[in-house]
């Protein structure tokens, strides 16, 4: 056979190229038989009865649906041992069985090969031939090397023999805002500043006038979105518009654009080099927060682009039923378009949670879901399902799916009532424990969804964006500005704000980081601030200049791992407040606590005890770095869970050593909006709890609904468990048995990977 790497990449290539599922398994087995120089490829999968269901074949009659049950002949065989099996004579092996009708006899030899996808065997791949030969060994390396590639492909194929594959086609993504909707989509984005092709100029002082008008248009159009939402205009959504028309007059921007003009290119060409030289400093960010803002800054050059081709002035389409937005990148814009009461989802083929996106969906209360991938053949006014929930969405639903889901949507909005007058109320257990519930923030743009949930103050405000929109470090007056804006939003209760948590895998754009094998481990958070002790002085007099009069400042230490950062810490704060009183300010002497996210700071909470007034458990970071799992690594994602056992041990140990040394203590992260989780923390004593503004209704409602005692009895028993998947389960049937299906979704009673 041909070079055998060149072959498999020239498959692979060609195969994502393929629109319909259909024609790529079709091209696979054909181009395998070709590859190998054999007369017979052919595709099984596992099916949902665990039978070996033959999906496609080059070379077998398929006059009918194909099916073995399991274990079941030589596919069976290979499927079971998940090992390659390769014979001359596939006959004569004692696990041989004929498949009636697909003319088989006529082929002597049998080499299949598993395809594996996490650990389970997801299909086989077999070739044969009319000769009694063994493939080489060269060309059965190929051949497993294939499967493993293929079976992340296979593994998302429909059921070709389903009469109704045009039907509920579901897609995978990344949760968002939880709900669901039904409507019909409506393609946004079409008009994509990446596909914008460079073109050369002779006139660049012309050009930079047109940059100039076109800056001018697309402030007024924003002006005229923002009027156009009406009553849905909050100050959090307010707040977007303002962080477009920030970047509309940021002076780094526009001198970056009209340096593109004088270097020869057109407007449109100028833009698409400045957009993407500021967002992909930021795609390039291992914190999905801070990668999340490239998503922002694409949406601005759309719009400029958009406009710059004639389009713009957004008026209410007269839309007469409901309907999802969905693209590669639904922009702020493209909401603005439609009325409230008839937006019923939001898909977006890219982007996170964390982007600006994200943030106004759930600002408006709009079912959201990211990152789902490129929808082939996915046409305007198509049915679709988007459930924010499972985090997934489905194509053309059937009848009985979309009958299913209204029941569906009219039970979440008649819990969403019930959850929204909650705002005002304690999350209190029934035996009358009160439970602290902050928020997580970072955006000026999301702050309000939090006030609006009830949340008691910020348990986590990220400074790092100041620090990345522009081409230097922030002055400390632009610091002020900003973290002041917090303050008076969460006047009277506390704000816990995390110093500069950059290095290592968030760098400054203008301050890179180079040759770090390991950078999670590496120059960051605490240890890249005191080496650079200049930003953190002037980080700190900024937080202290902001909470003058409101005195409600809490400061976060990231990362730290031993008592001389400490030290230098203090002695940064001394001189900060000393500075600032000299300057005749009203000033208080903050809190300070530390981000117990390394393991080792556990370990020294004894000896820290008087140096620090709290501490804050970062759930996320110590989850990964005692299971040494990267939970962002789709290889290992599914591995990492906060409620194994070595977490939640530690956890708890934590929390032992905080009540004996009366250290206040709280726990931010994904663990504290899992109601499972949450279930095991109260048991342990935890009073205060930080998470994203759209979980804290359901877990101030799971609160008050439970005991202490309750949760305390749970805790016991999981301690005592050694799996992961034990402990889910067992949690879950304990908030069944207690009739608290409404506190978790549907899929949340699965176990993780049960």
């Amino acid at each position: 056979m041909n070079d055998p790497m060149l072959e498999l990449t020239r498959i692979l290539q060609a195969v994502s190229l393929i629109d319909t599922p259909q024609l790529q398994i079709r091209f696979i087995v054909d181009s395998v038989s070709a590859a190998v120089n054999r007369d017979v490829c052919s595709l099984y999968r596992v099916n949902a009865d665990q039978e070996m269901e033959l999906l496609v074949s080059h070379g077998l009659q398929m006059h009918r649906s194909i099916r073995l049950p399991q274990g079941v002949g030589l596919v069976g065989l290979v499927a079971k041992e998940r090992h390659g099996l390769n014979l001359a004579k596939g006959a004569n092996h004692s696990a041989y069985f004929y498949i009636l009708g697909s003319q088989e006899e006529q082929f002597e030899s049998f080499c299949g090969v598993p395809l594996v996808h996490h650990g389970e065997v997801v299909g086989v791949l077999v070739v044969q031939s009319r000769q009694a030969e063994v493939l080489t060994e060269q060309e059965e390396a190929f051949l497993l090397t294939l499967a493993a590639q293929l079976a992340f492909i296979v593994v998302n194929i429909p059921n070709t023999q389903d009469e109704t594959i045009q039907q509920n086609r579901r897609y995978k993504g990344v949760k968002s805002v939880e709900g669901v909707g039904l409507g019909k989509a409506i393609l946004c984005g079409l008009t994509q500043l990446s596909e914008v092709q460079d073109v050369r100029n002779d006139a660049p002082q012309a050009t930079v006038q047109e940059w100039k008008q076109l800056l001018l248009l697309v402030k007024e159009d924003l002006i005229n979105e923002q009027g156009s939402l009406g009553e849905n205009m909050t100050v959090s959504i307010g707040s977007i518009f303002d962080a477009y028309q920030m970047l509309l007059t940021d002076k780094g921007l526009s001198d970056k654009v009209e340096a593109y003009i004088h270097d020869g290119f057109s407007l449109p060409s100028a833009i698409k080099q400045g957009i993407y030289f500021f967002a992909n400093r930021f795609k390039q960010m291992d914190d999905p927060y801070l990668t999340a803002r490239a998503e922002d800054i694409i949406h601005l050059g759309n719009k400029l682009f958009h406009v710059w081709k004639g389009g713009g002035r957004a008026v209410t389409s007269a839309y007469k039923e409901p309907v999802i937005l969905i693209g590669a990148q639904v922009s702020v814009s493209d909401i603005a378009s439609v009325p409230n009461k008839l937006l019923a989802g939001i898909i977006c083929f890219e982007g996170s949670s964390l982007s600006h996106t994200s943030i106004l969906a759930n600002a408006m209360g709009i079912p959201a879901v990211m990152g789902v991938g490129k929808i082939k053949n996915l046409n305007t006014h198509d049915v679709m399902i988007v459930d924010g929930n499972e985090a997934k969405v489905i194509l053309q639903p059937s009848a009985l799916l979309k009958k299913a889901y209204k029941r569906l949507i009219r039970q979440e909005q008649k819990a969403t009532l019930k959850l929204h007058n909650l705002k005002n109320l304690a999350a209190t257990t029934l035996d009358n424990h009160d439970i602290k519930l902050y928020t997580n923030t970072g955006l000026l743009a999301d702050i309000t969804p939090g006030v609006k949930s009830g949340a008691q103050g910020v348990g986590l405000y990220r400074t790092e964006i100041p620090f990345m929109v522009g081409d230097s470090f922030p002055s400390e007056d632009e610091q002020v500005r900003v973290y002041r804006r917090v303050f008076e939003a969460y006047k009277g209760k506390p704000v816990y704000m995390r110093t500069l948590d950059i290095g290592g895998d968030k760098q400054l754009p203008y301050f890179p980081i180079r040759h770090e094998e390991n950078p999670a481990l590496g120059w960051r958070g605490i240890r890249f601030t005191l080496d650079n002790i200049q930003l953190l002085m002037t980080q700190v007099r900024a937080m202290l200049r902001a909470s003058s009069g409101i005195n409600t400042l809490h400061v976060l230490l990231p990362m730290v791992t031993s008592s001389h950062e400490l030290t230098q810490f203090s002695t940064v704060l001394a001189d900060a407040y000393d500075q600032l009183q000299s300057d005749g300010l009203d000033i208080q002497w903050p809190k300070v606590g530390i981000m117990v996210e390394v393991p080792a700071a556990v370990t020294q909470i004894p000896l820290w005890a008087e140096r620090l007034d709290f501490i804050s458990i970062g759930s996320n970071d110590l989850s990964q770095y005692l299971l040494a799992l990267d939970r962002n690594n789709p290889h290992v994602a599914d591995r990492y869970d906060h409620v194994h056992p070595a977490v939640i041990h530690e956890v708890y140990r934590t929390v032992t050593l905080a009540k004996q040394y009366q250290l206040p203590l709280s726990l931010c992260g994904e663990m504290a909006s899992d109601p499972v989780a949450v279930v095991l923390l109260i048991g342990m004593g935890i009073g205060r709890l930080s998470m994203s503004a759209a979980k804290l209704p359901r877990i101030k409602w799971l609160i008050r609904h439970i005991e202490l005692t309750w949760a305390q009895g749970i805790l016991a028993n999981c301690l005592r468990l050694d799996d992961v998947i034990e402990i889910r389960l067992y949690v879950q049937q304990a908030m069944k048995d207690k009739g608290l299906q409404d506190a978790v979704k549907t899929d949340e009673f699965k176990a993780k990977r049960g």
